[in-house]
């Protein structure tokens, strides 16, 4: 680890996308619930869907241009947006701390955190934003320390992708606003054209769902409020936030744990004069600090994997307050503890998905879509168009059935089938008990 700390970070990246591609593609039936989601949206692509802002849905339909409903591409395609960030996060912390043995221990601490591991393998709007957070974080330094016209168009750029991903985004962008205000104050010289590439290509990637937002009454917007439960009574506005923080705290243990076999002594300073410490502060800390601070005023929950990106930096920001007592010579002990934690997860998942057999992934998704095709194909002559029903069993339809079908959201079965008895050459199947086919005779 010493020696090659490049080669080392290069066989993680490979490791990681091939255990957490092949495991699950071993262990499940069925793709995950968000994943078909997204394919449901995906087969029917517009601006922005009823839940979530496009971007996820346009990863999905592009892998299914390419691979088809091979459900090994999907686990894959969740793998790729992990090491991307992953690499990010590499690169960033070789430009904090000019070290690639602290930069490698940055990037090995993240496999501690559940986020980066035991979720993964379901592609959805959390692990969508994942690139594009870290490299968010990447370009903006590389904005502050070095002031080229490249870098303020990748930052706006993956700025713009970011948000496009999840809303929850926009709380690393006001850290990184922060973060322009407080180099700014600090005398750093900024050429002036440069104030104007950034947000207006953030603002352009995002100009077609805004525009599809006021069309459709702000209805993603709408979902995101309704998610969190709303004000209820005071007591929410303490219990909700004491509930964030006791289970951040959780699901940094094994993290920690493994920092802890790397340190001499637990002795910090915190220099507010140090500007990568402060810059490590507005785009770690505070995105998290603004999610209990929305929790407490608004009194709603948050729930946990919501916070997917926003440990991303926190191998990077551990390291650089305590770099000081880092003992490189301890790393065959962090070695040995980290390929426990690194090797612990996919045996679990594994066990977890073979031994239960009542969670999404055992969904007989292909043999439902057969019974359907079969039933098609003995009365019509022609190909499935649409699905009409909710983003599940649409979803697992549309992505098995051979044509592909378009997924359409009418949750009133009976209202989809009066209105699809005024249409002509819909050939399409409306999900019930039994589904209801209508095609041309």
């Amino acid at each position: 680890m010493t020696k090659n700390p490049s080669n080392i970070f290069f066989l993680l990246l490979v490791l990681h996308l091939l255990i957490w591609t092949f495991i699950p593609s071993l262990t499940n039936q069925n793709l995950p619930l968000d994943t078909i989601e997204a394919l449901a949206w995906g087969s029917n692509l517009d601006w922005g869907f009823n839940k979530h802002p496009p971007f996820s849905a346009f990863a999905v339909e592009i892998f299914y241009k390419i691979f088809g409903s091979q459900d090994w591409a999907y686990y894959l395609l969740s793998q790729i947006f992990v090491v991307i960030a992953f690499f990010a996060v590499y690169k960033f912390s070789e430009e904090i701390f000019n070290n690639k043995k602290l930069a490698l221990l940055s990037v090995l601490l993240l496999e501690g955190i559940y986020f980066y591991n035991f979720t993964t393998p379901e592609f959805n709007v959390n692990v969508a934003q994942l690139p594009f957070w870290a490299l968010t974080v990447y370009y903006t330094w590389r904005c502050i320390k070095y002031d080229k016209t490249t870098d303020y168009v990748f930052l706006g750029l993956f700025a713009g992708l970011g948000i496009l991903s999840k809303y929850l985004f926009i709380y690393l962008i006001i850290g990184i606003k922060l973060v322009f205000i407080y180099f700014l104050r600090k005398g750093k010289k900024i050429k002036f054209s440069h104030y104007f590439i950034a947000g207006p290509i953030t603002l352009l990637i995002l100009l077609p769902h805004l525009i599809w937002l006021t069309e459709n009454n702000y209805i993603t917007i709408t979902y995101g409020l309704q998610r969190t439960g709303g004000a209820g009574d005071f007591l929410d506005h303490l219990i909700y936030p004491i509930t964030f923080l006791g289970k951040q705290i959780g699901l940094l243990i094994p993290f920690l744990l493994m920092f802890f076999f790397i340190i001499k002594k637990v002795k910090y300073k915190i220099n507010l004069k140090d500007e990568k410490l402060v810059f490590l502060l507005l785009v770690t800390i505070a995105p998290i600090f603004l999610m209990l601070l929305t929790s407490m005023i608004m009194g709603t929950k948050i729930r946990t994997m919501w916070m997917t990106p926003f440990y991303l930096l926190a191998g990077t920001f551990i390291i650089y307050i305590f770099k000081s007592h880092i003992n490189l010579n301890k790393l065959k002990s962090f070695a040995s503890v980290f390929i426990i934690l690194f090797i612990s997860p996919p045996f679990t998942y594994a066990y977890i998905s073979i031994t239960q057999t009542d969670k999404r992934t055992d969904f007989p998704g292909k043999q439902y879509a057969k019974q359907i095709q079969k039933a098609w194909d003995e009365k019509y002559n022609s190909n499935i168009n649409y699905v009409l029903g909710d983003e599940w069993w649409g979803g697992n339809l549309s992505y098995h059935l051979k044509s592909r079908p378009k997924w359409v959201p009418l949750s009133d079965r009976e209202t989809a089938v009066q209105l699809l008895n005024y249409k002509k050459n819909l050939n399409a199947v409306v999900i019930g008990y039994p589904a209801h086919l209508i095609g041309d005779e």
